[in-house]
């Protein structure tokens, strides 16, 4: 009779997709039930309940949030090891409605746009995948369901109450998958090591002058003329004071000033996004901006009241992290179903707060709709953006599969 310590031992990944692929059909109805009730911002409380509806039954350590609507559910293994975390957001978007779907947006003038419908029940995927696996797990899994990733910072809130040390100790990795519902296609995970996405702030500017009549400018002190120098002037700056290979963007998307067109007006306003793709630059630009702004007022005796407001910081993912991320997808779903991203992309994501703290990778799905093609299909936050339900046992594989590689290494 062979010893049994020279069989070898079965691929802890091998049946992941498989079991995902059996729960399919209930994680898509989770999906469609979140999808009819968006809820925008840090409290969801019809989402939470739904979540915590769904975590039922799997033997989870499950707590609420103070602050903000977040569910963190702390699955125990049964064996010794480290802790990591997979994140889930969970808010919608102040979008109305145009997919045609059967389960559409029951709440008018908000729609899961961004597909956060399908990160909370490919995460609820991942936790029933782990829990039957839980005797062979070397450690614990965080479940971050977050609210308030569009625009509330609900990461920062939610780290900000523990959620890196809810096992009781701070987790050795975190993992997250945002599904596109166009330009990647369905079932293919893409990701890449450094800068996976911008950082994202917003400069403000009000130039202050005096008013008078159009016929006669040089009685007056005229902000437009100003403000629309510093507006050529943010470009300037951006593309001779920062590296072109690391850019910095700057997009002025309002301006507003005056009533009429023979009225000079006292004050000139511009609001701008910005958007850096390194932590360097992020740090540098908002000096170089405000002081661009301000002295040009100066320059022609005017003032500029500029406030510069921090949005959320470059997402950055750790070189080790992508390389395990390829791997794991690859073993789970097959050697096709992994892309290296060519470059960042250039929103925002507040994951980057969490990834500030601990390694990991912040990954794309692709969920454009069969049949559909991802050049032209309408992308994340329009109204006519859809998601495939396919994609839905690959994100609970893949974000289970990370969970058990990264264990196993202790």
């Amino acid at each position: 009779m062979p010893d049994q310590t020279d069989q070898p031992h079965p691929d802890p990944l091998a049946a992941l997709l498989a079991d995902a692929e059996a729960m399919s059909a209930d994680l898509a109805a989770l999906r469609h039930d979140l999808h009819r009730i968006p809820e925008q911002g840090l409290e969801v409380p019809l989402t939470q309940a739904r979540v915590l509806a769904a975590l039922e039954g799997l033997g989870l350590e499950v707590t609420t949030g103070t602050a903000l609507g977040s569910v963190v559910a702390v699955l125990r293994g049964g064996r010794p090891g480290p802790a990591v975390l997979l994140r889930g957001d969970m808010d919608a978007l102040p979008v109305t409605e145009e997919t045609g779907e059967s389960f559409t947006s029951e709440h008018t003038g908000f729609m899961h746009a961004c597909g956060h419908d399908l990160h909370v029940a490919g995460l609820v995927g991942a936790a029933r995948l782990l829990a039957a696996r839980r005797e062979d797990l070397p450690g614990s899994v965080v479940l971050m369901f977050q609210p308030g990733e569009e625009g509330f910072h609900g990461a920062r809130s939610m780290i900000d109450e523990g959620v890196l040390d809810a096992a009781g100790e701070r987790v050795v990795a975190a993992y997250a998958i945002h599904v596109a519902s166009s330009s990647i296609p369905l079932r293919v995970v893409t990701g890449r090591a450094g800068t996976a996405m911008a950082a994202s702030d917003q400069l403000y500017v009000t130039v202050r002058g005096r008013g008078g009549h159009g016929s006669m400018p040089h009685l007056a002190a005229d902000p437009v003329t100003v403000a629309a120098e510093i507006v050529l002037a943010l470009q300037t700056v951006v593309t001779r004071q920062f590296d072109a290979h690391d850019p910095v963007v700057v997009s002025v998307g309002r301006i507003a000033a005056g009533t009429t067109d023979n009225v000079i007006p006292e004050t000139a306003q511009l609001d701008a996004t910005v958007r850096t793709f390194s932590r360097e630059h992020h740090a540098a630009v908002p000096d170089r901006l405000v002081r661009v702004a301000e002295n040009i007022a100066a320059a022609h005796g005017l003032t500029a009241e500029v406030t510069y407001e921090r949005g959320y910081p470059v997402t950055v993912n750790d070189p080790a992290e992508v390389e395990r991320a390829e791997r794991v997808t690859r073993a789970v779903v097959g050697p096709d179903a992994y892309e290296t991203a060519r470059q960042p992309v250039s929103g925002a994501e507040d994951f980057s707060y969490v990834l500030q703290e601990v390694p990991g990778a912040f990954l794309f799905l692709g969920a454009t709709p069969q049949g559909a093609d991802p050049a032209t299909a309408p992308y994340n936050h329009a109204p006519q953006a859809r998601f495939d339900d396919a994609a839905l046992p690959v994100a609970a594989a893949v974000l289970a599969g990370l969970a058990l590689d990264r264990l196993a290494e202790g």
